[in-house]
């Protein structure tokens, strides 16, 4: 969602995200958080991201599809299979309200991450 202005918390992201999106993001919201239950929400380049031990995902509303951040290569290539239907570039995942991003496939993602970063402390 290019153009849009800076926002103070995700809620007021998802506020300004249109209604069928943000229903499918608010999901992957709760994903995230119940996937990473320590890590701290922020606004980071201009959209939420997740933090523990360092940056674990960020996600995004655009005009014609979301997106989930910050997955990374390793990861990428390790679901290869399951992330198939979705385009793709370096660690980052498109999804529609037509064919969104399985739930669990994000919780999996979000886990990694957070077990990445552990264990680079």
């Amino acid at each position: 969602m290019r153009g849009m202005p800076k926002f103070g918390s995700v809620a007021a992201y998802l506020k300004a995200v249109p209604p069928a999106q943000r229903a499918l993001l608010k999901k992957v919201r709760q994903t995230i958080r119940a996937a990473a239950p320590k890590a701290t929400e922020v606004i980071s380049y201009g959209m939420p991201g997740y933090k523990h031990h360092g940056m674990l995902v960020y996600f995004a509303a655009f005009k014609h599809h979301c997106s989930l951040f910050g997955v990374g290569a390793r990861l990428m290539e390790k679901h290869k299979q399951a992330l198939a239907p979705f385009k793709k570039s370096k660690g980052t995942i498109q999804f529609t309200v037509e064919q969104p991003l399985p739930l669990a496939l994000v919780k999996q993602l979000v886990q990694a991450r957070v077990a990445e970063n552990e264990a680079k402390r």
